[in-house]
Order: structure tokens, then sequence, then C-alpha cells
């Protein structure tokens, strides 16, 4: 969406009005969307540095880097807030609200049924551990639960406390929470015409249709050499009481197409982090499940690219990947079915990742979020490491086994 602010006549800048990034399904930093093949996100120099010198063999497990753009906080004639991006080409298209973005319409509802966003918090303080919502609950309370249900655009249906079904609004939350505590938080603490930097990041679930997106917290360890004690300390303590510990891997979102009932069925960080090794091992069983059968062909390109990676992580001297997590994703949508005697996509050789043959099952897995990566020759490092990141490899190692055993049966 192309907005112009008429407000300043003499500003003739036009700039492109970012909208949630509705297939958010963990983090706490808010990502936006900027057009269908592009999101972005507040900049973070770590981050930028960590893009700008990747090493060639990760390329394929990271998104693509495009570089970055100045957003500032904007507010309509309704007092709507808006982040707006300066554009790479300048256009003079006067600001109108788009009708066919649905993303933009979630927000704007949200917005009204909050208050103006300018001084509601309401958003941003949305219950976690709410299992059901009632018909009177406004939406925005209904909001993060930590089981939802996201429909493709916009409509779902959930169950009330006297377990009737009511048709509901309803997306994935989690970008939206990230969202509006953001720009919460810009509105306190910067002024209106302040320029922020974002990067500018591959949309790497634009291709498909019905995105089932799995979110992994990665390693043992989360916090960066420069975390304060008591950050440190709320870091450690979150692993040792969660899967991260035993397992170096935890489930930070997801939210997986069910066929049956037309909706996404969503879980967050809330969630993941309550799970034991065996809960851990049945959420990825339902991640693969698509509410009438598990997906089995999806398991095998799966695990070709989580072993890629693996040689990959283990091939990387002094990297250490704190904090960071990885994206499992695949298209809720199934391939039309198999013509006679071609072979089974399990069976059929995998191709170049990013790219599948027709009929084949195409799955991403990519790393993302290195605010708190650290290697050698990177700026102003607390400390410098020898060898590959042990946790990172701890972490793959024991989902590809259990991925493995699903495979199996077991």
């Amino acid at each position: 969406m192309v907005v112009q602010n008429s407000a300043d006549a003499g500003d003739m800048r036009a700039g492109v009005q970012l909208e949630p990034f509705l297939h958010q399904v963990g983090g706490h930093m808010s990502v936006m969307k900027y057009d269908e093949h592009t999101v972005c996100k507040p900049l973070i120099s770590r981050e930028q540095r960590f893009y700008e010198s990747l090493p060639l063999a990760m390329k394929q497990f990271t998104p693509q880097y495009k570089g970055t753009i100045t957003v500032h906080l904007w507010k309509d004639s309704t007092g709507h807030l808006s982040l707006v991006a300066n554009p790479v080409k300048e256009s003079r298209e006067p600001f109108k609200v788009s009708t066919e973005s649905a993303a933009m319409a979630i927000w704007q509802t949200l917005q009204q049924t909050t208050g103006s966003s300018g001084s509601a918090c309401a958003l941003a303080q949305w219950p976690h551990a709410q299992l059901a919502c009632s018909p009177k609950e406004s939406p925005a309370k209904a909001l993060l639960r930590s089981e939802t249900h996201l429909n493709a655009p916009a409509s779902s249906l959930v169950e009330d406390t006297n377990g009737n079904q009511v048709e509901r609004k309803s997306f994935n939350p989690w970008g939206l929470h990230c969202h509006q505590a953001h720009l919460t938080r810009l509105c306190s603490e910067y002024p209106e015409n302040k320029r922020h930097r974002f990067l500018l990041l591959e949309n790497v679930v634009s291709q498909y249709t019905h995105p089932c997106v799995l979110d992994l917290k990665m390693g043992t360890r989360q916090h960066g050499d420069d975390a304060s004690e008591e950050k440190k300390a709320r870091h450690m303590r979150k692993c040792a009481q969660s899967t991260s510990a035993c397992l170096g891997v935890r489930i930070c979102g997801m939210q997986v197409y069910q066929t049956d009932k037309k909706y996404f069925l969503c879980k967050d960080k809330y969630y993941g982090r309550k799970l034991s090794v065996e809960g851990f091992r049945q959420a990825l069983y339902q991640f693969l499940h698509n509410g009438s059968h598990l997906r089995r062909e999806l398991l095998e390109p799966i695990l070709q690219q989580l072993r890629a990676l693996l040689s990959v992580i283990r091939s990387q001297s002094s990297y250490r990947f704190y904090s960071s997590s990885l994206l499992i994703i695949y298209d809720g949508q199934e391939p039309p079915e198999r013509a006679p005697g071609s072979p089974h996509p399990q069976e059929a050789p995998q191709a170049a990742h990013g790219s599948s043959p027709s009929g084949l099952t195409k799955v991403d897995v990519r790393m993302i979020d290195f605010a708190h990566t650290t290697y050698k020759g990177s700026w102003n490092e607390h400390t410098t490491y020898d060898g590959p990141d042990p946790g990172y490899i701890f972490g793959l190692e024991n989902l590809i086994r259990i991925l493995q055993d699903i495979q199996e049966g077991e």
C-alpha cells in the first residue's frame, strides 16, 4: 500500500505502509510485510553484519538479505498508527486504504475495537493462558490463547465456553501481538517523525498457499555474550525448564493447516515451553498432521534438508547461534493426485533447495534471528569460540532422530 502524507503539502515523499505479517508464529520482534516477497524487521547491527558476511554454504538455509530501509511512525486523520517505509522508487499515488489487504483490514478493525492505538495498550496485554472464549468476549481478548485457529483469509470456528462452535474473525495472533507491542513502544519512546532502520528479508512463505510453519528455538543456550546477569539467569532458567536443556531444541510457535476444518491450528511459545520430551515429539507429529492424516511424504524432504544443514553447521568454526530459530515450512495445500506410475514424492530425488519438480512435495528449512550470533572476526565480540556450535548440533541431531522415529512409525 502506498501512502502520501497529505498533512504536509510540501512533503512529496511517498512511502509504503507496512502491514503486520500474519504468518509470524514466534519471536518477540515485530516482522512486517513490505511486499508479497519481502518482509522487514527492526535493524540490529549484529544481525545486519551477519547477513552481510554470511558464509556461502549457509545462504540456502537463511532468508535472502535485501538491504535496509528507513521507517517512520505515521498517524492518519482518524488517529490510526502505521509504520511507513521509504520505498525503493518514488511514487506519486495518493494515500488510500486497500480493501484487498486482509492484514490491514484485520489490523484496522482491531485498532477500532481497542480504541486509538496511540494510547491503548490493550493488544499488548492479551491473556496468554486462555483456552476458550465466550461470545461476549472482545476479539482482542480472545486472540492470545495457547491454541488458536487461523483461517485463510480471516475467519475460523472456535468453541465457546459451552462447547458451541462460534464463527469468529481470527488469525494467527502472534505477529499482531508483536506489532502492537512494537507500536506501543515506538509511540511512547520516540517522536512521530523519528526515522528507524529496518532490515529487508525474503518472505520465505510467499510461495505457499497455506503455509504451515514451525518455529524452533535451537541450542542449549539462548543468552548472548552481552546479556546482563539478570537476563542471563532468566534465559538459563527457561532452558532448564524446557526441552532446550535435554534436547537442544524447543517449540517457539507453529501453525498447521487443518484441511478438514479449513483453518490453521496455532500454538505459541508458552505452549512450547511447557512440553516434555514426549510432548515435543507429539507436537512434531501434530505439525505434520493435517487433521485427517499424517503427511508422511514430508518427512524425507525435511530430513534431507536437516541433514544437509547439520553438515553445514559442523563445518562453521567459531559460530555460535545463540537465540536463533529454525523454521520448517511446507504447504498445507496438498499437491494434486499423482499420475499412475509416477514416483511417490518420498521416492523421487529431492530438487535443489527452494525448488521442487512438479508434483513433488516442497519444504523449506531456514535459520532466522541472528541478533545474538557471534563468530570470529565479527565486530566488538566479548568472546570468541573454536569449532562448530555444539548446542545447535545437539538440537539438530535430536530433531532428526525424533523425525526419523515418526517416519519409522515409532
